[in-house]
């Protein structure tokens, strides 16, 4: 089956110019001109990604994002024609996976869409689950559990904690997780880093002790007692 992306965007020629370059690609496209609208679609179909506009009419796009945040963590990336870093920050703070600036390149917005639905596919063969001081993720279906409680995290949110945890005891940089979690032409910066492990930490509670900052390197997973 092919994925789903849902194209929130409120100028018909910029939703149209998408919607060509997805329908290309192979994937199915679903879409909406404004905030309402969005969230009543999202209730009636299953998708596979979001691209979403912040300034829509009816609701904007920040709150279209935490309400979907309330129920999923299908991969969000957020359009904007502002290039205010509060901005960007706002939009990670509440969910969101990436966010593009416009004017944009299709391709390049193409490129980032096909980089968090591969992320989404299982790519360990060997092992699906990975454990360590009550935290359990099971990678088939991108879930993360805390002493047996399922633990909601976003798509990016799953990333940066697997990847931890992967290197236990090992300071990762900020500019690392950029890297392997964004990609190399990503324009955030360690805000970005540090807005996503604050989330993160929140939703592991106790566990967040376990994810150290190491002053002027980066982050570590480890166990403690």
């Amino acid at each position: 089956m092919p994925n789903t992306i849902f194209i929130v965007e409120d100028e018909p020629i910029l939703r149209e110019i998408m919607k060509d370059y997805l329908l290309e690609e192979g994937y199915e496209v679903l879409e909406a001109a404004d905030g309402k609208q969005a969230l009543a679609l999202f209730q009636e179909h299953e998708v596979d990604l979001i691209i979403l506009d912040i300034m829509l009419p009816e609701l904007d796009g920040w709150s279209v994002c935490k309400r979907i945040r309330k129920a999923s963590n299908v991969p969000i990336i957020m359009l904007t024609a502002r290039s205010d870093e509060d901005d960007t920050l706002l939009g990670f703070e509440l969910g969101a996976d990436d966010y593009v600036t416009k004017p944009y390149s299709p391709p390049i917005l193409l490129a980032r869409a096909k980089r968090l639905l591969d992320r989404r596919q299982v790519r360990e063969q060997d092992k699906d689950t990975l454990s360590g001081s009550g935290i359990t993720i099971h990678f088939p279906s991108r879930t993360v559990s805390v002493e047996g409680e399922n633990c909601s995290l976003t798509h990016t949110e799953f990333e940066i904690l697997a990847h931890l945890m992967k290197n236990k005891g090992i300071i990762i940089t900020r500019e690392q997780l950029i890297t392997k979690i964004w990609g190399y032409d990503f324009a955030g910066d360690d805000r970005t880093v540090n807005s996503h492990i604050r989330n993160l930490r929140s939703k592991l509670g106790e566990h967040a002790k376990h994810i150290v900052t190491v002053v002027r390197s980066g982050y570590k997973f480890e166990e403690q007692p």
